[in-house]
């Protein structure tokens, strides 16, 4: 089993890795690959909502990292998203790859589980985090919770580290991601495979 681990920021080695470091730590230690993806810091485009990705489930553009993501996300059996906060929401290259790497790769994250972790100098979390969430929740993801939401606060990775909370909250989390990850794994052994989603039905206007 193996989870990835998206890294919103700018910064490789900032306040949101140290919240997935601690995340993918305790991974590891329950047996479980995690590997953490950096988003970069170059432009990333937003969608377009050009429809060319129905055509092979990769998004047209591929000058940024989101098709990147979408294969690596094939192979992955639970996801973190973490994002820092900006202007109480969370980061703007973290929300264009979403918005496109689960329009345009859907099937690679439809029901495997995940959470969101926000990282924040003081305000602005529970909002950035919710902004995530629901890629999650209108993809038929389960969604990992913890002891309190899951949001470090600091302004440096040093200041970070002195939010026990807030570390604590990680690490329950990844245990919580590990136990279902394995509960899944167990399920599928014995033969219960995931739902299927009905389609037909879609509301465009109420008369």
């Amino acid at each position: 089993m193996n989870v990835l681990l998206v890294n919103g920021s700018n910064h490789a080695k900032g306040c949101t890795y140290t919240a997935l470091r601690q995340v993918a730590d305790v991974l590891e230690a329950e047996g479980i690959a995690a590997e953490i993806f950096q988003l970069g810091a170059t432009p990333v485009r937003d969608c377009t909502a050009c429809g060319g990705c129905g055509r092979d489930g990769h998004c047209v553009f591929t000058d940024d990292c989101v098709n990147a993501l979408i294969d690596r996300a094939k192979t992955a059996d639970g996801f973190v998203f973490g994002t820092p906060v900006y202007y109480a929401h969370p980061s703007g290259r973290l929300l264009s790859v979403l918005d496109r790497a689960f329009y345009a790769g859907s099937p690679a994250f439809v029901h495997k589980p995940g959470f969101a972790v926000a990282s924040a100098r003081r305000a602005g979390t529970t909002a950035s985090l919710d902004a995530v969430m629901k890629h999650f929740t209108i993809n038929q993801m389960p969604v990992v919770s913890s002891t309190y939401w899951n949001m470090v606060h600091g302004n440096t990775p040093e200041e970070v580290l002195q939010d026990a909370e807030g570390l604590q909250t990680m690490r329950n989390a990844a245990r919580n991601l590990a136990w279902l990850l394995k509960c899944i794994q167990a399920g599928q052994e014995q033969g219960i495979r995931p739902p299927q989603a009905e389609r037909d039905s879609r509301t465009n206007f109420i008369r």
